[in-house]
């Protein structure tokens, strides 16, 4: 696969390159956002993204939302960074990223989460996913649009694939690790509040109430399902 990896420190950026080059990818290296930026809008043919987070010119969080903007989702990103707390995490992931890696990293660690990046990224091309209407719900995964009684609900990233999940699977338990598994490719921690506060979201942003005939029911010892109410 061709990876373009974005470290505009040179040690560090070495030693991407030879774990790409030693798990048998493709990479190219940039230093800075622009560089990057100026590769994708002459439709270089990445596979996948590697950012780093703090870039002297621009940051990857930027980069992210420009790929997604003007891209959409045929290229997979992974950012690699130093920012450990969670909101600065999910910030990342709703603008648009794919998975991240915090440094510093085992190479081990790293090539496994790319591989299953790649896996997923291509399955998810390669298998054309259906429109779903659901009573006053329709979700579109091409144009990645949710509405509700024809007015778009703005979702960022992970809230429309977390809600396309649950409306996909009506009254299927998911566990916490399967979610986590599913959307952000990795295990979220139990004292992490990544996925609460991605369900709270959509459970507000999409009105997921007895009103609307359908609701999640949640249990933490057991995980999440989305039910329709019958009564509705």
């Amino acid at each position: 696969m061709y990876i373009a990896s974005l470290e505009d420190d040179p040690i560090q950026a070495q030693l991407i390159q030879q774990i790409l080059n030693n798990g048998g990818h493709e990479s190219r290296q940039f230093q800075t956002g622009k560089e990057l930026l100026l590769a994708l809008k002459k439709a270089e043919p990445f596979d996948l993204l590697l950012l780093d987070w703090e870039l002297p010119d621009i940051s990857g969080e930027d980069i992210v939302m420009w790929v997604r903007a003007n891209l959409g989702h045929q290229i997979a990103i992974m950012f690699l960074t130093n920012r450990t707390q969670d909101e600065d995490l999910v910030r990342g992931l709703n603008a648009g990223a794919d998975d991240y890696l915090t440094k510093p990293f085992k190479s081990s660690e790293l090539l496994a989460r790319i591989n299953a990046l790649l896996r997923r990224s291509h399955s998810n091309s390669s298998s054309e996913q259906a429109i779903i209407t659901l009573g006053s719900y329709v979700l579109d995964p091409q144009s990645r649009l949710a509405t509700l009684d024809g007015k778009h609900i703005q979702l960022a990233p992970k809230e429309f694939d977390l809600a396309y999940l649950f409306f996909r699977n009506i009254g299927r338990l998911f566990s916490r690790d399967a979610i986590s598994a599913a959307i952000w490719n990795r295990e979220i921690p139990a004292t992490s509040r990544t996925l609460d506060t991605h369900l709270s979201n959509i459970r507000q942003k999409l009105q997921l109430n007895p009103e609307n005939g359908i609701r999640i029911v949640s249990s933490y010892a057991l995980g999440y399902r989305l039910e329709l109410i019958s009564n509705h």
